[in-house]
């Protein structure tokens, strides 16, 4: 399946005459896999935690964020594969279309899969997805270190949930989830509401 079979429920929610959110036609890029994570204040104000796997980008919503802490578990509800160009993306989504409303780029950066079977051996990093457990350790600006995704529940359908876990034991070195609303931008240094008024959207 290609990035244009992937990315079909991605475009068919989005009118890109009104959002200024990426079509999807960049051709795939080389070196190591990327992350991102996004705040989103939408509806729900919650924070999307998104992997590259392959040519687009694997995506969940996790309402409390992710966490440095390996004692807290992380809810991460999976959305709809994203374009590779998303992990750049921070604006305002207008009001009406899907997911209205102010995103920033609170951490990107690259990771390495860490997923193996039984005996030792790398698999591959879709298909530990698919079975429902992935490892991977972050180098991201603000979040780093190894982290796991684990399917709680459901398996492509209306019920499939995961959790995000901070694996390794004690405290990571690390600043944790931020409050949303006062959390600042890797890429441009803004809050939420500065990207809000900078495009007239308060």
């Amino acid at each position: 399946m290609g990035a244009d079979d992937r990315l079909r429920d991605y475009r068919g929610k989005r009118d890109f005459h009104r959002t200024g959110e990426p079509e999807g036609r960049r051709a795939t890029g080389g070196g190591k896999p990327r992350f991102v994570v996004q705040i989103h204040d939408a509806r729900r104000m919650h924070f999307d935690f998104r992997l590259q796997v392959g040519d687009v980008l694997k995506s969940w919503s996790v309402p409390k964020g992710p966490s440095a802490d390996p004692r807290d578990k992380r809810l991460a509800i999976p959305t709809e594969d994203h374009p590779l160009e998303y992990e750049d993306f921070e604006g305002v989504i207008p009001k009406g279309e899907y997911g209205g409303g102010t995103v920033i780029v609170w951490d990107h950066g690259t990771y390495e899969p860490l997923s193996h079977d039984r005996d030792g051996r790398p698999v591959d990093f879709a298909e530990s997805l698919e079975r429902g457990h992935a490892r991977f350790r972050l180098h991201g600006a603000k979040l780093r270190g190894e982290y796991a995704l684990t399917r709680i529940r459901g398996k492509n359908d209306e019920d499939d949930a995961w959790l995000l876990v901070k694996a390794g034991g004690g405290r990571a070195h690390g600043t944790g989830t931020p409050d949303p609303r006062r959390a600042r931008s890797v890429r441009t240094g803004r809050t939420l509401a500065q990207v809000a008024a900078d495009t007239g959207e308060e």
